[in-house]
């Protein structure tokens, strides 16, 4: 897919005394006292920015959702005020922060502004053309650089970059599209897709779209057990969607009938209870007690995992294999990650447990790419277009 990226326009020198107006995704989490707890949505902003000043940029304006306010009706709470402060920390420039900002903003040379949370405007969600303009009004050139909101069509999402002057990937956005392209579109082989999470019904069109595409098809979690269920295999007191056994089973189906796999679980860990301090007992699968609740994969099926993961070519991670979270039954998740790590196929990851999971076990340098984007990545695995990927095109066609 062609897009215009800012690092291009940069060199074209066509941003060179523009305003520049980027939406990138500040939404970062609070505790209790409004102190912002992990920052990395912030600094994984600051490429564009810095990349605009340098680029000549007369202005650089930026903006980002933070929670899920109501439109028009803003909360303490709802403010971007400490991501101001901690984003001009991080560029190491004042960042100023502006409330009312749609009937314009004054920006002096080379300033740097954070507009107030673009999810408070009514309209925002709506995709309201009016607003949008007005969006498009304050800037030259448009950069998109939130991945995580580009499954979403709203006025500062995909509205803006119709109307804005020129319309561009930033960097972040940028090394995303190229990442997804090259995992999911031309990928080396074999394939391999691990798809996990509690309910095979969330994931139930990634599944099918996947058992068109991938060579091996590892489940995990609850979607494991279903998948289990379709085998035939016992599953006792686990976590299932027993009325999904068919579409579980259509899905293995159709990977066979193309000579591919959905590798089903040879043993399990399980315990008569979900806790941290639960007995944990390895059993073969076809030996799964009705009291018992299976809370990972056995050590047997960890090594058959890792050895698929080892000889794939390229890596498409979503989900960890069971209840990370306790040790007792972290080990097939362990275990996997650190076959991915020192896997030599690309790899990509995202959603937040499987970020969690890299966290734990140390190994984000060694994964290929980390995506920052929860549902967006969801929905690419689907095979579904994003709306900011589409306008990026569409903007990028008509400019050439």
């Amino acid at each position: 897919m062609a897009f215009l990226r800012l690092q291009d326009l940069c060199q074209q020198g066509r941003v060179q005394g523009a305003r520049v107006l980027i939406r990138a995704d500040l939404n970062v989490p609070f505790d209790a006292r409004g102190a912002i707890t992990e920052d990395t949505r912030v600094r994984a902003s600051v490429p564009a920015i810095r990349m605009a000043l340098q680029g000549g940029a007369s202005a650089v304006l930026v903006t980002s959702h933070l929670g899920r306010p109501t439109e028009g009706q803003p909360r303490p709470h709802d403010t971007l005020a400490p991501v101001a402060e901690r984003l001009g920390q991080c560029l190491g420039l004042p960042v100023r922060l502006q409330t009312d900002w749609l009937g314009g903003v004054a920006a002096a040379p080379g300033e740097v502004v954070l507009l107030e949370n673009c999810r408070l405007n009514p309209g925002e969600k709506a995709n309201d053309p009016a607003l949008a303009q007005q969006m498009a009004a304050l800037c030259d050139v448009f950069v998109h650089d939130a991945f995580g909101t580009a499954h979403r069509a709203e006025a500062s999402t995909v509205g803006v970059a119709q109307y804005a002057p020129l319309a561009c990937a930033g960097p972040l956005l940028g090394a995303e599209m190229d990442a997804i392209g090259r995992a999911l579109q031309s990928p080396a082989r074999p394939l391999v897709a691990i798809v996990a999470g509690a309910k095979v019904s969330t994931k139930l069109t990634i599944l099918q779209s996947l058992a068109q595409k991938v060579d091996r098809l590892i489940v995990g979690g609850g979607i494991a057990n279903t998948f289990m269920l379709a085998s035939g295999l016992p599953i006792g007191n686990s976590l299932a969607e027993p009325d999904l056994v068919d579409q579980a089973r259509a899905v293995i189906q159709a990977m066979q009938a193309r000579g591919a796999e959905v590798p089903i679980p040879m043993d399990v860990v399980v315990a008569p209870r979900f806790a941290a301090d639960a007995p944990a007992r390895v059993v073969a699968a076809e030996q799964v007690g009705a009291h018992d609740m299976i809370l990972d994969v056995g050590p047997e099926t960890a090594q058959t995992l890792a050895g698929i993961v080892q000889h794939a070519g390229t890596v498409v991670w979503n989900g960890p294999l069971g209840v990370f979270e306790f040790d007792a039954f972290a080990h097939g998740t362990q275990t996997l990650a650190h076959a991915i790590a020192a896997s030599p196929a690309f790899s990509i990851a995202g959603g937040g447990d499987t970020l969690a999971a890299i966290a734990k076990y140390g190994i984000t340098d060694q994964v290929g790419y980390i995506s920052t984007g929860g549902g967006a990545f969801l929905e690419v695995l689907e095979g579904k277009t994003l709306p900011a990927f589409a306008v990026l095109a569409q903007r990028a066609a008509a400019t050439h």
